[in-house]
């Protein structure tokens, strides 16, 4: 059960404090109240299924938020057996914004790399909110290196709202070690799985966002700028926001039209921070299957197909003008 509620989920919290003092009323006196659980168990299911079927651009980019959302960390914890973690770029430091290792997913042999937002406030400070400097990136990329040499498969868990926006990280080349991820991923003689997991925005996402496979879970985002940075530069506002997360187009059900997304992960009823538990056996399925058809590739058609997907990203058709 989720210990933030957002806005919209209110009503479902009340509905849950009924349940609870039921439960403990039937607990206590005795009482047989099964029925009224039952039903109200069944007005709340309806209530969710209702509201998560038809949420605005901006309630997405708030589920994608949501403090109890799984992250990278807690998915390695759920299903990547063996897991062993890998530090460093072995340039300048280890940047825990990103996390890199070893390990078995649906009974394969990965690389597992992705971006680490924290728990409490102790690792999100540690982690800079999941936004990673230039060493984080080149961590990534070597430990991808390293993968394409033992014949290993990637899986990138992406969720950030961008790369690290300060001065340190601009003195030691971000854009430059985007750069170079974007240009090495697309060549990596691997397999590449990745998943959007929660928010995938900027340049941040790119840096390991390359795949054979991009997947995004159901309630993710995914967008060229957070909405609150859009905002900001088109109405001068972060109050705008909302409006912002409408014209991005930033959901997982926009980004599969226009071909970016491969593949949607759906999630439990009320989202993945409802029943991680659930989540992670649905994800571990879809990406062991993925792996799994992936692998029976050529590593030159693998190649082949993925500068081919790549180039259709962004196409567009328009109509003709009059005359």
């Amino acid at each position: 059960m989720a210990r933030v509620c957002l806005e919209f989920e209110k009503p479902f919290a009340k509905l849950e404090d009924q349940i609870r003092e039921l439960e403990e009323r039937q607990r206590t006196s005795g009482v047989d109240l099964s029925a009224e659980v039952r039903d109200i168990r069944k007005n709340l299911t309806a209530m969710i299924r209702k509201k998560y079927g038809a949420l605005e651009p901006w309630e997405i980019v708030q589920v994608a938020r949501h403090p109890d959302r799984p992250q990278t960390t807690d998915y390695i914890e759920a299903f990547v057996k063996d897991f062993k973690e890998l530090h460093g770029d072995r340039l300048f430091r280890d940047d825990r914004a990103v996390i890199c290792g070893l390990g078995r997913i649906a009974g394969e042999r990965v690389m597992v790399v992705g971006h680490r937002k924290g728990h409490d406030t102790r690792e999100k400070v540690e982690c800079f909110f999941g936004c990673a400097h230039p060493e984080g990136y080149r961590k990534a990329m070597r430990c991808m290196r390293m993968a394409e040499k033992f014949g290993l498969p990637v899986v990138a868990f992406i969720d950030t709202q961008g790369a690290y926006p300060g001065i340190g990280a601009e003195e030691r080349g971000i854009a430059e070690s985007i750069a170079v991820n974007l240009r090495e991923m697309s060549l990596l003689r691997t397999p590449i799985v990745g998943t959007i997991i929660g928010e995938g925005a900027s340049g941040g996402y790119l840096g390991i966002g390359v795949a054979d496979r991009l997947l995004m879970l159901e309630f993710a985002y995914c967008s060229v700028i957070t909405p609150e940075g859009c905002a900001a530069i088109l109405w001068r506002t972060a109050e705008k926001a909302p409006d912002a997360a409408k014209a991005l187009r930033l959901t997982a059900a926009d980004l599969k039209g226009f071909g970016v997304v491969d593949d949607i992960v759906p999630e439990p009823l009320g989202a993945a921070h409802r029943n991680p538990r659930e989540m992670a056996v649905t994800l571990e399925r879809r990406i062991g299957r993925h792996l799994r058809e992936l692998k029976q590739a050529p590593l030159d058609d693998l190649l082949a197909r993925r500068y081919e997907k790549l180039r259709r990203v962004g196409v567009t058709a328009e109509a003709a003008g009059p005359g």
